[in-house]
């Protein structure tokens, strides 16, 4: 009597679709039964068809040949294709010969469809090492082209000035007022906010010190002083570049996307005089104002300070107040202010006409234009203070 013949199978369970391996002869059958649509799926049957597919190439590697049988498969959809476009690359890959004949032909022809696209690895991201000095080497190469791409910027910026002064520029009354709108007005809040807060802070701390000689009620001549020379102009561009100078990299950078940049060039609108030049004049003009109005609320957070919880009296410290104001200390402040104005603006709008042209590069836009534009202010206080101080201002 013949042998019989050696099979080894592993079934899925009978609900919804079923998969099984079989080995016979040196063939690997595999075949698919059941329903393989979503919705007639039994609660077990991703389970079982993974561990239907796991045997199925453990026997691969012994098969000299494998076939793919349908005749009991009933409805299905593209869940199919996991199984078959495995099979199908794992065959190729060994060589092994594969009979798809006895599948339904839609399957056969989307299988062929799905391999017949390689994967697109240039897409794919590699995490790359670099070492130290690779990244210093690449930091320096890119510094001639990062700073001729902002002298660029600087010239475009004088060549739409020029324009506008000679009533030759596309920067109207309206977009002005626009981003007068967004930078001033609604910047109120946050600034009375972060303000009254900053003055709070400086009475008390100032409080501290002064309490050990007896001279409490020269807190609100600290304060005055502080908040009017630098500190009302410095919490007050802080606020507008994260405020509104990230908001002008995002705006921009995300018109870059939209390529409605080029649309505007297209049409013959320089975007430096419709976008860039109106958002210059509005936060140049208002940052100066909105640090005055920082410097009341500070002195407002130190007058509630001194009158509500030392107990100072109101009068009295409205007139030691008086007599800390300088009007030089309020002109500097403004003027620092001024210049954190342009400052944000100019590297906003930068960062936003220099992004690339996906999201992420949105994101890392407005990121670095929030960065760059603290650091401009940090290195800009710092350029002032020593030019007043030898002006003696």
């Amino acid at each position: 009597m013949a042998a019989e013949p050696t099979t080894r199978s592993r079934a899925s369970a009978p609900l919804g679709g079923a998969l099984r391996a079989e080995s016979s002869e040196g063939v690997l059958r595999v075949i698919f039964s059941g329903e393989w649509k979503r919705e007639l799926l039994g609660p077990d049957f991703f389970q079982e068809r993974d561990e239907a597919l796991r045997e199925a190439e453990r026997l691969l590697k012994e098969a000299r040949s494998v076939e793919l049988l349908g005749e009991d498969l009933g409805e299905w959809d593209s869940g199919v294709l996991v199984v078959t476009t495995r099979l199908v690359t794992l065959a190729g890959e060994r060589n092994i010969p594969l009979d798809d004949a006895r599948l339904p032909e839609g399957i056969r022809n989307l299988t062929k469809l799905a391999l017949a696209v390689p994967p697109n690895t240039a897409a794919q991201r590699k995490a790359q090492k670099t070492s130290f000095l690779e990244r210093v080497g690449g930091f320096a190469l890119a510094v001639p082209n990062m700073a001729r791409d902002i002298f660029d910027f600087i010239g475009e910026l004088v060549l739409s000035a020029g324009r506008l002064f000679r009533g030759r520029s596309s920067c109207t009354s309206a977009n002005v007022w626009l981003a007068v709108q967004e930078s001033g007005v609604e910047a109120l809040p946050i600034v009375s906010l972060i303000s009254l807060l900053v003055g709070l802070i400086l009475a008390f701390v100032g409080v501290i010190q002064l309490k050990m000689f007896g001279a409490e009620i020269y807190v609100s001549s600290l304060v005055a002083v502080s908040m009017t020379r630098i500190m009302g102009a410095i919490m007050t561009g802080i606020i507008i570049a994260g405020r509104t100078g990230a908001s002008y990299a995002a705006v921009i950078g995300t018109m870059q996307v939209n390529e409605e940049i080029d649309a505007l060039t297209t049409l013959g609108v320089a975007p430096s005089d419709y976008l860039i030049m109106p958002r210059i004049l509005a936060l140049t003009a208002m940052t100066p104002l909105l640090v005055l109005y920082s410097d009341f609320m500070g002195i407002m957070g130190g007058f509630i300070v001194g009158a509500g919880i030392l107990g100072l009296d109101p009068m009295e410290y409205y007139t030691f107040t008086q007599k800390g104001f300088n009007i030089n200390n309020l002109w500097v402040g403004m003027t620092h202010g001024a210049v954190y104005g342009m400052l944000i603006a100019i590297t906003g709008c930068y960062q936003g006409l220099r992004c690339g042209r996906n999201a992420e590069a949105v994101g890392k836009a407005t990121t670095s234009a929030v960065v760059y534009s603290i650091v401009g202010i940090v290195l800009s206080t710092a350029v002032l203070t020593i030019l007043f101080n030898i002006l003696n201002i």
